[in-house]
């Protein structure tokens, strides 16, 4: 007998029907948040909830009036791209008190609402929490006070919350990423760029200061990306004496013929006394001790503003879907939950367990225990760190280990935006292990050429913002040169091959492999590190350049739905890269607010198109995968490669092991046959308003911090 859909079941079971959902910002505001407010309204209007806005945060909800309106499908339309909240956000000292959250209460049970979904910070999350479990109490005073009537008590018992953080600083423990980080950091990165073209024009040094009162996750983070000489964060002050040692690799790195220097500051770091680090004495330290033409940047709120990235709006989106889907399982001894994300996926945690913990990073800062909060910030965190340290302070000759190791690093393929950061990370990681490493130009053509040559620390210095490929990349695969390119191997004595690059860097990895028992000279580990914005590299969730070509598809489809806003019944179809792999166009699409994307690996006709005419009235996006039959219109094309978006990989080079190849792969259409992102395609028809079934099987069930922490193995996430 046929199992019952369980997708169907879910609606079924979980209809909300009859249910009153609302949805707030609290606290300060973060790129993606309307993402997330578009998300819950659609989520909950499709599964029959009415859904509600309360304007303005905790202030909206005390005052009551128009600050609580009911939204509508529209009412979230064009609002994907806008940064901050549409619906306001502010602080409000009157809903600490008892007699405000008896208004707000009495404000929500008027409009029947007892599901609340809150967007902020910790404060906003744990003020929440403290509404919820002071509800009933609230109910019986407002009977007694004669403002609701006594069946109202048992018809609203109780208060349902679910929240999501929303904060660029990113300090919310439970979460790989908060709402709104990733976009800050972009921010942060557009600054750096433009201001070390003028820096080395000029020989100056610049002192940035960056958000980050209590966390340092954005200072870390963006010196990683742009390659920053130093970086002081409140979780692991400097030993004492760091002065001398700064001004010591400022002056090395200008000796070195280095013309900039670039030094990132948290807003809230401190030294060991607990004494703030400011700007302004990094500057006089610098100009007193080296005689360096210095200036300050301070970002401030720059970096909460603009447009967030396709990762924020695809992000909040989720987290808005699984906020609705947890506030339609709960009952009324489900504890507050907060929407998380771990790896890639979505889980829910326990509120008030994430706010302990986030609070213990404080006490252990203040009690200067900096490692312990440098644990407790999580594992991504830590392993930035430990990153930042290994490729930006070069270790003397004398401290480095012995190696007999020579190390070849290539680029196979196509260009893709981080090549080169990922090469300098190879290339510093495998000096600081004592190897010699040694860059390959134009791929494995250039490989049997004899195109070798050994690359030292300062020869990578700056790649990290460079797109393209510095090194040369060619799609030529070994196996016709696999005669020279041995010999070139036994001539230099390589000991180890890393290839950077895409589904060719793939073929040749195997190809290589079935050459071992042939030559001996390929017996040597072999690593790949997937780079290419088709993103189609079997094994891996996340490819090197894809981050950058989704960003490069959503801010030109905005600059289209600008133009598309003014018109009446105008479709605009965007095919994006990708080849056979619909990564771009499905999640593109769904970071775009796209009506439809159609991709190689869902095949479609005619209906479909009709299907999709006559959903809507208004104008239409579609995204198109290059290689979707008759799909050819207005082309992304290379712009995807070219945008910069500076991000360091860290990139294991030693392999005791042979080289661990998928085989599960379609070869003719390179496609892996485990596509994750594929579950990401009914979000986007349920928020374009298609009827489609929603896969749970795999949606966050309610967790434990602690056994939600990744392990000693697990990779650090990506930015």
């Amino acid at each position: 007998m046929a199992q019952p859909d369980s997708k169907k079941i879910f609606f079924e079971n979980l209809s909300g029907a009859g249910k009153a959902i609302a949805v707030l910002t609290s606290g300060g505001d973060a790129q993606g948040m309307n993402a997330a407010v578009r998300a819950v309204v659609r989520m909950g209007l499709y599964v029959g909830a009415k859904v509600y806005f309360i304007h303005e945060g905790y202030q909206g909800m005390v005052d009551g009036g128009d600050n609580i309106r009911e939204a509508t499908w529209e009412s979230v339309s064009s609002m994907l791209q806008v940064g901050g909240t549409v619906i306001g956000s502010a602080r409000c000292k009157e809903f600490r008190s008892h007699e405000g959250r008896l208004k707000a209460a009495h404000n929500l049970v008027q409009r029947g609402i007892t599901n609340l979904c809150v967007i902020g910070g910790d404060g906003s999350l744990t003020g929440a929490n403290l509404f919820r479990e002071e509800w009933s109490g609230l109910l019986a005073e407002l009977v007694e006070q004669g403002l609701i009537e006594e069946d109202a008590v048992q018809k609203y018992s109780a208060l349902h919350i679910v929240g999501m953080v929303g904060s660029i600083d990113n300090d919310f423990c439970g979460t790989d990423m908060t709402i709104g980080t990733d976009s800050a950091l972009h921010r942060i990165i557009e600054v750096v760029d433009a201001i070390m073209t003028t820096a080395q024009s000029h020989q100056r040094t610049f002192v940035l200061e960056v958000m980050g009162r209590h966390c340092g996750y954005l200072a870390l983070v963006s010196a990683l990306a742009c390659g920053a000489d130093w970086v002081l964060i409140p979780e692991m002050p400097p030993e004492d004496g760091w002065e001398e040692k700064m001004c010591q690799k400022l002056s090395a790195n200008r000796a070195g013929m280095k013309r900039l220097n670039i030094i990132i500051v948290a807003e809230g770091a401190i030294d060991r006394s607990n004494k703030p680090i400011t700007t302004d004495y990094i500057k006089n330290l610098v100009v007193k001790c080296l005689g360096f033409d210095t200036r300050v940047t301070i970002l401030g709120h720059v970096q909460r503003g603009g447009t967030p990235s396709a990762f924020d709006r695809i992000l909040a989106s989720r987290m808005g879907v699984e906020a609705v889907l947890a506030l339609l399982e709960t009952t009324a001894n489900t504890p507050a939950c907060v929407v998380s994300l771990y790896g890639n996926q979505s889980v829910r945690l326990p509120l008030m367990e994430c706010v302990q913990m986030t609070q213990e990073v404080q006490k252990a800062m203040d009690q200067k225990r900096f490692e312990e909060a440098v644990k407790l910030r999580g594992r991504s965190f830590e392993n930035n760190l430990k990153t930042y340290k290994l490729l930006a302070h070069r270790k003397p000759e004398t401290e480095l280990p012995t190696s007999n190791f020579n190390v070849a690093v290539l680029n196979v393929g196509a260009p893709a935006a981080g090549m080169n950061a990922a090469v300098r990370s190879a290339v510093r990681v495998g000096i600081s292990e004592g190897h010699k490493m040694f860059a390959v130009s134009d791929g494995f053509e250039g490989f049997y050429k004899g195109q070798i040559k050994e690359i030292k620390w300062a020869d990578v210095g700056g790649w990290t913002g460079q797109g393209g490929s510095l090194l040369g990349t060619k799609r030529t695969l070994p196996a016709k040169h696999i005669d020279k390119i041995a010999e070139q191997m036994r001539m230099h004595n390589i000991n180890a091959l890393l290839v950077i690059g895409g589904f060719e860097a793939f073929l040749s990895l195997l190809e290589l492999l079935t050459a071992r028992g042939k030559y001996d000279e390929f017996c040597v580990p072999m690593v790949m590190v997937p780079a290419t914005v088709s993103n189609n590299v079997p094994g891996s969730d996340l490819s090197i350049g894809a981050d950058t070509a989704l960003n490069a598809i959503t801010t030109t489809c905005d600059r289209i739905k600008q133009s598309a806003s003014g018109t009446k019944r105008r479709v605009f179809i965007i095919e994006t890269m990708g080849g056979y792999c619909g990564y771009l166009a499905s999640v593109g699409g769904l970071a775009a607010g796209a009506d439809a994307a159609y991709i190689f690996e869902e095949p479609f006709d005619i209906r479909d198109l009709q299907v999709t005419h006559y959903h809507t009235h208004t104008s239409l996006l579609f995204c198109f995968c290059e290689s979707t039959p008759n799909s050819r219109a207005s082309s992304v094309s290379h712009m995807d490669r070219n945008f910069l978006y500076a991000q360091s990989h860290r990139t294991p080079f030693w392999c005791p092991h042979p080289p661990f190849v998928l085989v599960n792969v379609q070869d003719i259409h390179r496609i892996p046959k485990e596509q994750w992102w594929l579950k990401l395609r009914p979000l986007m028809k349920i928020l374009a308003k298609y009827k489609t079934s929603y896969d749970v099987s795999d949606s966050g069930q309610l967790e434990h911090v602690v056994r939600n922490r990744p392990k000693e193995s697990d990779a650090s996430v990506a930015m």
